[in-house]
Formats: C-alpha cells, sequence, structure tokens
C-alpha cells in the first residue's frame, strides 16, 4: 500500500517537474478536528515548498456532500476511514492515493479546573445540565462520543442533556463558552505544546468506541496538481509528524 501509494505521488510529481519551479495552490477540504494542526503544517509546508495552501473546514460529512456536488478540492483530510474510501469507490478520489495521515483521540472536556476527573465519573454523577457533543450523522468524533456514552451504559440517562454541534469545533464552542458544562471534542482542540490548555479533561479510553482512524486522499481535481501531490507527501514527512503528535494524535 505505502509502495502504491508513494509511486502514485511521485507520479504526479515527476509529469509536472517542468512547472514545478513554480509556485501553485492547493485546495484541501479539512476535518474539523484537524484544524490546528493542519494550519501549523501548512505554514511550514508553504515555506518548504513556495506553493500556497487554501482550506475550508467543515464536519467529514459535510465536506463530502461538497465534493459530491463538485466542490473543487484537490485533497480531503477526513476524520474517519470510511468516507476516503467510499470516494475512491464512486471514482471521486484516484484510487491508491488513500493513507491514514493520523489517529485521533476523544476526549470529555470542561472549560472549568477540576470539574472532569480522571475517570470521567462526572457523567455518572448527573451533575451537569448540558453535554455537548458533534452531530454524529456527519462527524466521526460524535459518532465515536454517543458509542463511548452507549458503552459506558449512559446513552438513555445522559440523552436529554445533549447538545449537538454541527461539526466537532461547534462542539468545543458549546463548551468554551459556558453553554455546555461538558462536550466531547477531539483531544488537539485543547491541547497547547502537548499540554492542556484550561479546564479540566478525561482522555477516553479507545476501547470505549472504534477507532479514529484518519485518512487523506487525492481527489480528482487534484489528480494533476504537483502542490498537491507535495502537501501529500509532506505529510508524511518527520516534521508533520511532530505537529500531528504535539497536537495528541498518533501519525
Amino acid at each position: 500500500m505505502a509502495a502504491a501509494l508513494t509511486s502514485i505521488l511521485a507520479a504526479a510529481l515527476g509529469a509536472a517537474l517542468p512547472s514545478q519551479a513554480v509556485a501553485a495552490e492547493v485546495t484541501v477540504a479539512v476535518a474539523s478536528n484537524f484544524a490546528a494542526p493542519m494550519q501549523a503544517i501548512a505554514q511550514d509546508f508553504e515555506r518548504a515548498s513556495g506553493h500556497k495552501v487554501v482550506m475550508a473546514f467543515g464536519a467529514t460529512g459535510q465536506l463530502y456532500a461538497q465534493i459530491r456536488n463538485g466542490a473543487p478540492f484537490a485533497i480531503l483530510l477526513s476524520a474517519d476511514d470510511e468516507t476516503p474510501a467510499k470516494l475512491e469507490g464512486e471514482r471521486l478520489a484516484v484510487a491508491g492515493s488513500r493513507f491514514t495521515y493520523a489517529t485521533g483521540r476523544l476526549v470529555l472536556w470542561s472549560k472549568r479546573p477540576g470539574f472532569v476527573d480522571a475517570q470521567g465519573e462526572v457523567l455518572h454523577s448527573g451533575q451537569f445540565a448540558r453535554i455537548a457533543v458533534a452531530n454524529p450523522k456527519l462527524a466521526p468524533y460524535g459518532a465515536a462520543a454517543l458509542e463511548t456514552l452507549t458503552n459506558m451504559g449512559l446513552r438513555e440517562r445522559t440523552a436529554p442533556k445533549l447538545v449537538e454541534g454541527s461539526n466537532i469545533t461547534q462542539a468545543f464552542q458549546f463548551v468554551a463558552s459556558g453553554n455546555a458544562q461538558l462536550g466531547f471534542v477531539a483531544l488537539s482542540q485543547v491541547l497547547e505544546n502537548g499540554q492542556l490548555r484550561e479546564g479540566s479533561a478525561w482522555v477516553v479510553p479507545s476501547s470505549l468506541h472504534s477507532p479514529l482512524l484518519q485518512d487523506a486522499v487525492l481527489l480528482l481535481p487534484g489528480k494533476n496538481q504537483p502542490a498537491a501531490a507535495a502537501l501529500l507527501q509532506y505529510l508524511q514527512s518527520d516534521k508533520a509528524k511532530a505537529v500531528i503528535r504535539a497536537f495528541g494524535y498518533e501519525p
């Protein structure tokens, strides 16, 4: 798989060698949970390559719908591994270009220090009015949150208190603004330099939900774009992987 992907990207770069010296623009659809690390990676990539990265953020389901409706994205950085595979099957992505760029972590977070304990027992206490999640039909992190509550035997008890954001960014905003006392968000949203930025949090054990494998894929509009191929290669570099780890993901 890795060898095939390398061949695909190398071919894309090789075909464009005569114009490689000219800076180009690449448009990337990015799952909301990966917004902060991708912004950092894009800055490094732009400095190293001279190319410009234009990003659109949203829930994976929303981005998928936009791609199906003709949005001219060159790359999708999904919050799951199913959507890129589906796009390959629908011939809207380049076959064999898909790879896992990060494995995400779900976290229960509160803006209040000390409110969330290290075992997530606050969920059993019921001492909260609202708990935010991303729309589980559109956002894999939202689906993982509901799966966690189900496996903890808390799905029915917490159902009246759930508030849904359209994506993981909105779920985070509900908690950050105080409109929800708790929320299931991406670990990357609450970390800064590897440390919890504020409040209190419980990193949900991976055993409580399906793995959050996040795949990248080269979309058809990016097939002959050297900047798109270069960015996908850069995502697999040691420098990009260091950024990914710093935000709480595994490359």
